[in-house]
């Protein structure tokens, strides 16, 4: 199994810490991935100093001081990713309170896409940083084009290694990063029901793909080694009836030719 995960906008920079190896590194064995992210730091890092940054990365003035710390990203303290991440989905996720068993499915299984570096996982050491994938970045063209002819080839084999479905949790821009394999993919989509009717929602979205990546990763490999058991997996997580947790019903929706499945969450109405 694979569980394919967005970064947060929102990250927790570590006050201590070895500075940045970019060796050390996701697919880093991939010398044109690192010389990219190496590019992509130096030409951030200029963007950052420069008089246009905020319009260019899609910020605001509160967030000047983050956009003023890219410049110094290789002498930065890092941290493992899942202390840098500390948006909606990784509070969810709560990774520093799952089993060990599942800490270390989260090490292989779950995938970070990033703007800055493509992919890392959660255990990758990173510094805070702000680039979103939306961002312009001169000289480059959309971080998502950037990335994806890079990307691909390492990614295809890790899947094609990797025994399982992949269970795709990133939102739009993140998700054009890479295509996983249709057939073995189920996305995360998330419904809540009002007046009877589904209706997509935004922030619960995020917060429950972090549980039902939380869930995948107790669970291991024999309850999720099908698209059916993962549905099966998720739907038992959400009925409520054993520990007062999440509720939600779940409906798998199989792939079909180029399009990957889904596993449909559907949150019950509000009280």
């Amino acid at each position: 199994m694979l569980i394919l995960l967005p970064p947060s906008e929102g990250k927790t920079a570590p006050r201590s810490g070895r500075t940045l190896d970019l060796d050390s590194l996701a697919l880093a064995e991939d010398g044109a991935i690192t010389a990219a992210r190496r590019d992509l730091i130096d030409r951030l890092a200029a963007l950052s100093a420069g008089p246009d940054a905020l319009d260019l990365l899609g910020v605001g003035p509160s967030l000047a001081g983050e956009v003023t710390a890219n410049t110094a990203l290789t002498t930065a303290p890092t941290a493992p990713g899942h202390r840098v991440f500390t948006g909606v989905l990784f509070e969810a996720l709560d990774h520093a309170s799952l089993s060990a068993a599942a800490k270390r499915r989260a090490r292989s299984h779950a995938l970070v896409f990033s703007a800055l570096f493509g992919v890392t996982t959660l255990a990758d050491r990173i510094p805070a940083h702000r680039l979103s994938v939306g961002a312009t970045v001169p000289g480059l063209p959309g971080l998502a084009a950037h990335w994806r002819p890079l990307l691909g080839p390492g990614l295809d084999a890790l899947a094609e290694d990797c025994a399982g479905p992949v269970v795709d949790c990133r939102s739009g821009g993140y998700a054009a990063l890479w295509k996983a394999p249709a057939e073995r993919t189920l996305t995360v989509d998330v419904v809540q029901l009002r007046a009877g009717r589904r209706t997509v929602v935004s922030h619960f979205a995020k917060h429950t793909r972090g549980l039902v990546a939380r869930v995948l990763l107790e669970a291991g490999s024999r309850a999720t080694n099908t698209l059916e058991r993962t549905a099966q997996t998720v739907a038992q997580a959400g009925d409520g009836s054993d520990d007062g947790g999440p509720r939600w019903e779940v409906e798998l929706i199989p792939p079909a030719g180029r399009q990957p499945g889904s596993l449909q969450i559907i949150l019950p109405e509000k009280g």
